[in-house]
Parts: structure tokens; sequence; C-alpha cells
């Protein structure tokens, strides 16, 4: 009768261990998809802006185009 219930404990500890490593990558999961979150919004941010600095760039450089059609950069 040693055996059997020696059994059935160390399949309790082993389910028990399994839980709480379950509940641990559930919060590092959770962890990981609020940063993602975070950088997804700051990446979103940078190209708003990157898009607001670049028109006045852009404008001027149609501005500057040649009648002939092609670019100012020297071949």
């Amino acid at each position: 009768m040693f055996w059997p219930m020696f059994q059935l404990g160390l399949a309790f500890c082993g389910v028990a261990v399994l839980g709480v490593l379950a509940v641990r990558v559930g919060i590092e999961v959770r962890r990981f998809s609020r940063a993602v979150g975070d950088s997804a919004e700051r990446i979103g941010r940078a190209v708003e802006e990157l898009e607001r600095s670049a028109e006045p760039l852009a404008a001027r450089a149609g501005a500057v185009r040649r009648p002939n059609g092609r670019n100012n950069a020297k071949e």
C-alpha cells in the first residue's frame, strides 16, 4: 500500500509544479504582450512624426525638378 500512495503523491506534486509553471508562463505572456503593444504604439507615433517632418522636404524636392522630368542627381 505504500508504493501506490507514494506514486499518487508524486503525481500530485508533478501536477502542482506544472500548474505553477503554467501560471508563471501566463503572467510572462501578459507582460510581453503589453510590451509589444507599447512598442507598436511608439512606432506608430514615430511614423507619424516622420511623415510630418518629411512633408516640407518632399514639397521642396518637387519644386526643384528639371523640366525634362529628370531629377537633380548628378550623374
